[in-house]
């Protein structure tokens, strides 16, 4: 969706120009140090001026492989219809006042994958309690983490 530069939890770095498309270890780390040879800060500095949030870990859980896809069509159809602000790019991504929270099906084992960050721990709380409603109207529920 055009962004320069996207990540996965799982460490995998793909940057949009110069190298579109390919996931490359030796690729990502020389464009980093290519970065900081022409940044006056130095990464540390550059991690310090990032936002400060608090966030689930990657949460899986088991979902039988004839459910995990309908579960998530059902909630993004939930969602549509309350006119959430979402994105709907493999799985649901829900963004509201106190952040975000993202449920997908798994493309390789019978779970589902569910995240959530907020700038506060109050907000992920409410971010997990809105997560796990739409789970359980589904006859799913979410592993506290």
């Amino acid at each position: 969706m055009g962004a320069p530069l996207a990540g996965e939890m799982s460490g995998h770095i793909f940057f949009a120009d110069g190298y579109y498309g390919f996931d490359d270890a030796i690729y990502v780390a020389v464009r980093l140090l290519g970065i900081l040879s022409r940044s006056r800060p130095s990464l540390a500095e550059l991690r310090d001026r990032l936002p400060a949030v608090v966030n689930t870990p990657e949460l899986r859980f088991a979902c039988p492989e004839n459910r995990k896809f309908e579960i998530v069509r059902e909630v993004r159809e939930r969602l549509r219809q309350a006119g959430a602000e979402m994105t709907d790019i493999d799985g649901v991504r829900v963004r509201t006042s106190d952040g975000w929270w993202l449920l997908r099906a798994s493309n390789t084992q019978a779970v589902l994958v569910a995240r959530a960050e907020s700038a506060t721990a109050d907000g992920l709380a409410r971010l997990k309690q809105e997560l796990a409603a739409e789970l359980a109207t589904s006859g799913v529920h979410l592993p506290s983490a």
